[in-house]
């Protein structure tokens, strides 16, 4: 987002600068005319092309008996996540409390879809989600704050043995799932529609910033997991324990690190980031050796989390990556 000043020409007339690379990339020349919508929320729209809003876009599906939960809850959500606003499902009145509850169960999977129409053999779903009120970065922050807090409890419960914690750990990774679908079906819209006079970089890094969120929240829902098995062996040794709390936190630094370069387009601090892998992963493999010389049925359980805490690193110095190349995509031209 760019701050541009507003300035007063003659008496009555206020003028706003315009984005360059927006004005180039939609091909448009001064006396052009452009069109501007004030919006419900007091925002401002300008757009190339006159004439309507566009249309809310429809998906129908029609459901014939045969299919299994997961096989329709992924078709609703490739329609949520391509940008389709009414999602319209037709099914046999013998399928009906099967399509219901379905419909119902995408509907508190991801943000704005509800239920507005039923009948006998079909079913109505719209997206009342509002992009200007959680933009993909905004998304972005939300799940920076849910896995990281993940992170934490999931490893710091293998201490506690807290069974609560290792259970709620494992309800969290919804919300990340769902911030990832809403961060994914901006995406879409933005490439669907008009120029955006940034190629559609930002929504597109962002998009591939949100997955390797989502991915670190699922590295914090296994450890969760496996932590459960656990929770009641007290006999762990407390040096491993306190390795892995270290480990937890070189991850948890390295990913602070890496986003807060994303937020602030420091380059300096991505390469940071990326640099204090290194040492992490010589925690890990040294982790991993300690782990190998254990009897027992903590043997494949403690494997697996110090594997997850290993990748975690990895996907956190990839959003550095990320960050690095969003802020020279965003920087001057002439360095």
């Amino acid at each position: 987002m760019e701050g541009r000043k507003l300035q007063l020409a003659g008496k009555s007339t206020f003028l706003v600068s315009l984005p360059k690379r927006w004005v180039t990339s939609a091909g448009l020349k001064a006396g052009d005319t452009l069109f501007v919508d004030t919006e419900r929320d007091g925002s401002v729209s300008i757009r190339v092309r006159g004439g309507t809003r566009p249309t809310v876009r429809r998906k129908s599906f029609v459901e014939r008996g045969e299919e299994t939960r997961e096989h329709l809850v992924r078709k609703l959500i490739g329609a949520y996540i391509s940008g389709f606003g009414l999602i319209d499902i037709r099914f046999t009145p013998a399928r009906g409390p099967f399509v219901r509850k379905v419909a119902r169960e995408f509907c508190r999977l991801v943000i704005g879809p509800e239920v507005i129409e039923e009948t006998q053999n079909s079913i109505l779903i719209q997206d009342l989600s509002d992009p200007t009120e959680l933009s993909s970065e905004k998304c972005l922050r939300r799940m920076h704050l849910t896995v990281r807090a993940m992170l934490e409890d999931a490893i710091g419960a293998l201490r506690s043995g807290s069974e609560t914690v290792l259970h709620d750990v494992d309800l969290r990774s919804q919300d990340v799932n769902r911030l990832y679908w809403m961060v994914a079906k901006q995406y879409h819209l933005a490439h669907a529609g008009p120029p955006d006079g940034n190629g559609g970089t930002s929504v597109h890094g962002h998009r591939q910033i949100a997955k390797l969120l989502e991915r670190i929240g699922e590295h914090a829902q296994r450890i969760a997991t496996h932590g459960s098995a656990l929770a009641a062996d007290r006999g762990l040794d407390p040096k491993l324990l306190d390795q892995i709390m270290a480990a937890r936190s070189s991850a948890v630094s390295i990913l602070d690190k890496a986003f807060n370069a994303l937020v602030t387009r420091n380059i300096e601090a991505a390469n940071e980031a990326i640099d204090a892998r290194v040492e992490h992963q010589r925690m890990i493999e040294g982790l991993a050796h300690r782990v190998a010389l254990r009897r027992g049925p903590s043997l494949l359980p403690l494997g697996t989390i110090v594997d997850s805490l290993g990748r975690t690193a990895v996907y956190a110095s990839e959003i550095a990556e990320e960050a690095i190349d969003l802020a020279v995509a965003a920087g001057p031209e002439a360095a």
